[in-house]
């Protein structure tokens, strides 16, 4: 038997960099997912432990005897409690990795197999098996693609243990109940922290209830979406420095404190007036399409602010410049620099329109993709039933 599992990606709506100087945020899951597909080997002559990254063309394989002997401090797998990875694990793991010798363009990724083998004996311990993993998700572009990868790994883990409670024999993707989407989600953050030190826990935590969250202040609070919401997300293609951007806000925040001060204010009334607009209810079209021009007013808002901050980038404007041709509302989402850009897509526009535009963006060397906004979190099915 094999079990599958599919994580969505995610979007900052509203208030990102703000968000670390106290303002409000919301982010939404994307119906644009990682796949990971989990087989225990059945044949007795194989004994490894097999990561096969499909999109990548990689693949890794450890002899499971090799990494008993290396994670020997660890004991029997208790999936049931959620264990950080010390440092001594870490580096224990990291050597593993390298044996593998990574290629050097892809060397990036050495965090992302340490978090699956760490998952993966953590949870389910010293078996055989073979790891498949697939994604729509462009790498390193701020979609959440890591935590959905951790998301998308622990339940297939956690679906094959004692520690959930899941119907092997139910046909199609199936959803995880509350208790058990707490320890996922729990599970999935401490493979997010070998990745990236120190995450907020925001990407994963949408990732594995999906729909959306507002938060501020190191509190989550989970949302519903009232209305159907669709995204053109515009892959600039262009790397970025997320720590460097969020430093050159704190900085300029140091030397106009009372002008970011006011920018810091506006971001948090737009993130909790978009909030609003999207829990209440819209009974017909043309409540729709004015909560729809409130949003797109308010995306508009939010990205003039995220200029005054300094995080925009030649690519983004372009992106702007170009949706504006259209008469469609962006903004850049996550860290800036570079990235993805938002483009609200309202419900009555022509697909005429949309192909016109992306046909335009994607001659700029762009990659375009659509989503839906605050669908499902993390979902699971057994067997082929998908």
């Amino acid at each position: 038997m094999e079990v599958k599992a599919r994580a969505p990606g995610k979007i900052i709506l509203s208030g990102e960099h703000a968000v670390v100087h106290g303002s409000t945020a919301v982010a939404a899951s994307i119906n644009l997912y990682t796949y990971v597909t989990l087989s225990f080997a059945t044949a007795e002559n194989d004994d490894s432990l097999k990561l096969q990254l499909k999109d990548l063309a990689l693949e890794f394989s450890w002899p499971i005897g090799r990494i008993r002997e290396a994670l020997s401090n660890l004991g029997a797998p208790s999936s049931s409690t959620r264990t950080s990875c010390s440092m001594e694990s870490i580096k224990t793991i990291s050597a593993l990795v390298e044996e593998e010798n990574m290629p050097e363009a892809k060397i990036a990724l050495t965090s992302g197999v340490s978090a699956f083998l760490w998952l993966y004996t953590s949870i389910q311990g010293f078996k055989p098996a073979t790891v498949v993993v697939t994604s729509d998700l462009p790498l390193g572009s701020g979609l959440g693609s890591s935590a959905a990868f951790c998301v998308a790994l622990s339940a297939a883990l956690l679906a094959f243990s004692d520690s959930v409670n899941v119907d092997t024999k139910h046909l199609g993707w199936s959803i995880f109940g509350e208790s058990d989407l707490e320890l996922l989600n729990k599970w999935a953050l401490e493979g997010e922290k070998i990745i990236h030190g120190k995450p907020s826990g925001i990407d994963n935590t949408v990732s594995a209830y999906g729909n959306m969250i507002k938060f501020k202040s190191g509190n989550l609070t989970r949302i519903k979406s009232n209305m159907p919401l669709k995204m053109l997300v515009t892959n600039t293609r262009v790397g970025r420095n997320t720590k460097a951007l969020v430093a050159g806000v704190s900085e300029r925040t140091l030397r106009h404190p009372n002008a970011m001060s006011f920018v810091f204010n506006a971001i948090d009334s737009i993130s909790n007036e978009l909030a609003n607009i999207i829990q209440s209810p819209a009974p017909d079209d043309v409540s729709i399409t004015e909560k729809e021009e409130k949003l797109e007013e308010l995306m508009e808002m939010n990205q003039g602010l995220l200029q005054c901050m300094g995080v925009s980038h030649a690519s983004i404007e372009t992106v702007l410049r170009t949706t504006l041709k259209y008469k469609l509302a962006s903004k850049l989402t996550g860290a800036g620099g570079g990235g993805c850009v938002l483009t609200l897509l309202p419900t009555l526009l022509s697909g005429t329109v949309v192909d016109k535009a992306i046909a335009e963006l994607e001659s700029c060397g762009f990659q375009c993709l659509i989503a839906g906004i605050g669908g499902n979190g993390v979902e699971f099915c057994f067997g082929g039933s998908s």
